[in-house]
């Protein structure tokens, strides 16, 4: 709980918070607009940069101690990341897995949210605000890595290790997990929710299965490289975006 209320748990209130205030706007969901990875500062590009530096080193804080708790357990955080599979022990069969979870997730995950912006239950999401600067694109990649690492971290690894610990059953870990991961997105709407859910349910199988979190963290980075430099470059010559 103090792990999640410094993470993703904290991310989760805020998020139902935000959803509730979209809800109670005068404009239905489907027609606001969800900013992410925005400008802070656009007259001054080099505090920007700052800004968002800073922002993505800040985020990655609740790994090392999620890292460093379990490794008081195992004797080391080094220990603890290869315990959770997070380490170069087997780059090549990572990268395969990652890259075939991102295509499996990816595809129906873009017609899910076409569908739920149809239905008016998620709001346009906008992943790339940034100013055009030579360090967009670079930053909009290193966000993606942050956010790939923090969730399964965290959520996937960490989380399964010590619910096992407690004597959860194995369905009880990844229904919660995925609930919290999809949670956390609710500030897109309901389409966020859903296929959020669906991503952490099969992210929780293929854990269980691999007992290795670097799979998934390939795979989420991936998934929001393309979300992220692809709306960038796209955005401006396809309206539907």
């Amino acid at each position: 709980m103090l792990v999640l209320g410094v993470s993703l748990g904290a991310s989760a209130v805020w998020s139902v918070l935000s959803l509730l205030r979209k809800l109670t706007a005068e404009q239905p969901l489907s027609a606001q607009t969800t900013a992410m990875n925005t400008t802070v500062t656009p007259d001054r590009p080099w505090l920007d940069l700052a800004y968002q530096v800073a922002g993505i080193g800040i985020a990655l804080v609740p790994v090392l101690l999620a890292l460093h708790l379990l490794g008081r357990d195992l004797g080391t955080a080094a220990k603890a990341a290869r315990y959770l599979g997070f380490d170069a022990a087997a780059v090549r069969p990572d990268l395969a897995r990652g890259a075939a979870l991102a295509a499996v997730i990816g595809i129906p995950g873009l017609g899910l949210y076409l569908a739920a912006r149809a239905l008016g239950v998620n709001t346009t999401v906008s992943t790339a605000n940034l100013a055009d600067t030579w360090w967009a694109v670079p930053i909009l990649v290193c966000a993606s890595v942050q956010n790939a690492v923090l969730e399964e971290v965290v959520v996937v690894g960490y989380l399964f290790t010590r619910w096992a610990q407690a004597g959860w059953p194995l369905v009880a870990v990844i229904a919660a997990s995925a609930a919290i991961r999809g949670t956390y997105h609710l500030y897109q709407g309901f389409g966020g929710f859903v296929g959020n859910v669906a991503m952490g349910v099969i992210f929780g199988l293929v854990y269980a299965r691999t007992r290795r979190v670097m799979p998934l963290v390939v795979a989420h980075t991936l998934l929001d490289i393309v979300a992220f430099v692809g709306y960038r470059e796209l955005a401006p010559v396809l309206g539907w975006l």
